[in-house]
């Protein structure tokens, strides 16, 4: 049965057929489109990561992809395990701790080759891994803290997570509720953590909790907490999208840890989160950039196949129009992020271009699926297609690691906008 005879009997097919229409449909795609930035961006031991990554990918993920969905469950700790054994986990981490030391350009071209996994739920856990609960460890804790929880991360054997948005505090981290009160050689805490990614899996949590009485921004301490303490309860959520990521509440209820699990100077933690928070913007911008080129690419390979009125949807100049610039605007980011990139390796605050460039990530993320989608038309609204599953995740870009807003206000205040 030919491509185009498939598409126009669309509304006669059924569950398995149109798993088999998508499949085919992605094993067949001729990547119409691909930039070439990344080719000038990065060097041959950086390009030869991601080829080696790709495999992975190609091998133990994507074709599991749909099976995770189903089940609303990754299987975190074997992957992590298959990902951190080939040194993906920890490519700019300490290599005394396990990584590999390398520049955080490495990293980066890794996490771009990350943007070829067939969802957000599994780059997001691996984002949360490397670039959200890890990077304030590896810069500011003890050594004892890093053997004990940075390792074993770096190299596959334990899921970490983060916990600062809490049920009445998301983007105002500076209203986070949670404490942790120092109890002889003890830190006892009690609160509660919101829409935590890995944290049904997770082994332990980079908590950041109240330690003190005092000014907001002044009283916040990231604390290592070990997942299986006692007082700890893990409710799963939920969510319009990225199905196989876990996403958990997380209940403590006098929990106990050593004081020692501060990470750095107590007092320090809403700055260590600052910092850490511009790793993680960096992080979702390289994970969106090479999905949306997929996107683009399978779009136009759709379009131009699919029939109606005597032409292919790709024949209409306004398609054309639409995906050129998408393309372009796509270009502009990856540019934008790219400088980022370079600014932050050579120990520039990239605050303000992280700020931009995760703005307009969200924003074109959002614009790029749902412009595409529209292409696709019934197909496209099918659960069982590529395109489908890429609009219901990366709604969250616009949320997550600091809502468009949030994201305005850093922007206006460091631009001299705002007052």
């Amino acid at each position: 049965m030919s491509f185009v005879k498939i598409s126009n009997e669309i509304l006669s097919l059924n569950k398995n057929s149109l798993r088999t229409f998508r499949l085919q449909n992605i094993l067949s795609r001729n990547n119409s489109y691909s930039s070439t930035l990344p080719d000038k961006f990065y060097n041959n031991e950086q390009l030869e990561m991601q080829r080696s990554l790709k495999k992975i990918i190609d091998t133990d993920i994507n074709p599991f992809v749909d099976e995770w969905e189903a089940k609303e469950q990754l299987p975190t700790h074997e992957l992590f395990k298959k990902l951190g054994s080939a040194g993906f986990l920890g490519v700019n981490k300490p290599i005394e701790f396990g990584g590999l030391g390398l520049d955080y350009k490495y990293h980066a071209a890794v996490l771009e080759e990350m943007g070829t996994i067939r969802c957000g739920g599994v780059p997001m856990a691996i984002g949360v891994q490397t670039d959200v609960a890890t990077p304030a460890l590896a810069r500011f804790g003890s050594d004892r803290l890093k053997k004990e929880f940075l390792q074993p991360a770096v190299q596959g054997d334990a899921v970490s997570c983060v916990g600062v948005t809490e049920p009445g505090a998301g983007s105002d981290v500076a209203g986070i509720k949670t404490r942790a009160i120092k109890d002889g050689d003890d830190l006892v805490i009690t609160g509660e953590k919101m829409w935590i990614s890995n944290g049904m899996q997770a082994d332990w949590i980079c908590l950041l909790a109240n330690t003190s009485e005092g000014k907001p921004h002044k009283n916040k301490s990231l604390i290592c907490v070990p997942m299986d303490s006692k007082g700890i309860t893990r409710t799963k959520l939920k969510k319009l999208g990225n199905h196989c990521s876990d996403t958990a509440l997380i209940h403590f209820d006098s929990v106990r840890v050593p004081y020692d699990n501060i990470i750095g100077d107590e007092g320090s933690g809403f700055l260590y989160q600052m910092l850490q928070f511009q790793e993680e913007r960096l992080c979702l911008c390289l994970l969106l950039i090479k999905s949306m080129d997929l996107i683009i690419s399978q779009t136009i390979d759709y379009t131009r196949n699919r029939k109606a009125f005597g032409k292919s949807i790709l024949d209409n100049q306004v398609v054309q129009f639409k995906l050129a610039e998408l393309a372009t605007e796509v270009e502009a980011l990856r540019a934008l992020t790219y400088s980022a990139v370079d600014l932050h390796i050579q120990g520039e605050n990239v605050t303000l271009l992280a700020s931009m460039a995760k703005l307009k990530a969200g924003r074109l993320v959002r614009q790029t699926s749902d412009t595409c989608l529209q292409f696709w038309g019934g197909m496209g609204y099918s659960a069982e297609t590529d395109i489908s599953r890429y609009f219901r995740d990366t709604r969250l870009l616009s949320i997550g690691a600091g809502a468009d807003e949030i994201m305005l206000q850093i922007i206006a205040k460091i631009a001299g906008i705002s007052a």
